[in-house]
């Protein structure tokens, strides 16, 4: 179902600034501040937290600093998150052909979009998208590190695993695309437990074996998919960055984990005797 040919963003005065100037300044501040990637390869896929900048935006940056030496490389971005606002069935499509943010707009993929009309359990639909905020806020980190890219933006929703590496595995592409997995880790425990239960899921991610439930990540789904695809293309995961909300700007007693991956090729083993 369409309703504009531009999603305008939602989430901009909540979850982000709205004011295009302090918006670029705090991702510039951000992202000066993430930790360096020490890897021979660049990322081809990363997982991104999804809350609100001053709760998980540090967090992402890491990630998306990693990304940034590859400005001119990337020219279309596969961009998954999970549906919070409304029960899809499948893979939502929007079908709008751009996003707004304040700091302009991103155009999808029009080859993208017309292709996964086709493909098993994708809709196209904007209501999911209207008033989804895990897509949204990763889009302004990448307008900040990437030249020009078009989009390719699914919500997750009642998909298996299998599925979702299938749908992925499709628009994998080459060099130039970039995949991003938005998910935040555990909800609402204290502290020290959601430690304990976010560094096991980060386990069990950068072994690349298992399967993450939902319970210790919102984007499950997505985030298991790319786990299948990633030892399939043989990549290797790297831990950028693992805090909590009570780590950011939250208190301690129910906090909310983040997490940020990159999934880099591994390191041909006659690189490494030279």
């Amino acid at each position: 179902m369409a309703i504009a040919s531009v999603r305008p963003a939602a989430v901009a005065g909540q979850f982000y600034p709205a004011d295009d100037l302090v918006l670029r300044t705090q991702i510039g501040e951000m992202l000066s501040s993430a930790v360096p990637l020490n890897v021979v390869y660049a990322p081809k896929a990363i997982v991104v937290p999804h809350a609100g900048y001053i709760y998980s935006g540090p967090v992402a940056a890491s990630a998306f600093a990693a990304v940034a030496p590859l400005r001119r490389e990337i020219s279309r971005v596969v961009l998954l998150g999970p549906a919070h606002r409304m029960a899809v069935d499948g893979f939502a499509l929007p079908a709008a052909q751009s996003f707004a943010t304040p700091l302009g707009e991103v155009r999808l993929s029009r080859p993208d979009w017309l292709t996964l009309q086709d493909h098993p359990g994708v809709v196209v639909d904007d209501r999911p998208h209207a008033f989804e905020h895990c897509l949204e806020v990763q889009l302004p980190f990448l307008q900040t590190v990437l030249e020009s890219f078009e989009l390719v933006p699914l919500l997750v929703g009642n998909a298996s695993s299998e599925d979702t590496a299938a749908l992925l595995e499709t628009l994998w592409g080459g060099h130039e695309t970039l995949v991003v997995i938005s998910s935040d880790l555990s909800h609402y425990h204290p502290y020290r437990q959601a430690q304990t239960c976010d560094r096991a899921t980060i386990e069990q991610v950068l072994s690349l074996h298992g399967t993450v439930e939902h319970d210790q990540a919102c984007g499950a789904t997505p985030l298991n998919g790319l786990i299948r695809v990633a030892r399939r293309h043989h990549l290797q995961p790297h831990l950028l960055d693992l805090r909590n909300s009570g780590d950011t700007a939250g208190d301690r007693s129910r906090v909310v984990g983040y997490a940020s991956v990159a999934f880099c090729d591994q390191i041909p083993d006659a690189a490494l005797h030279h």
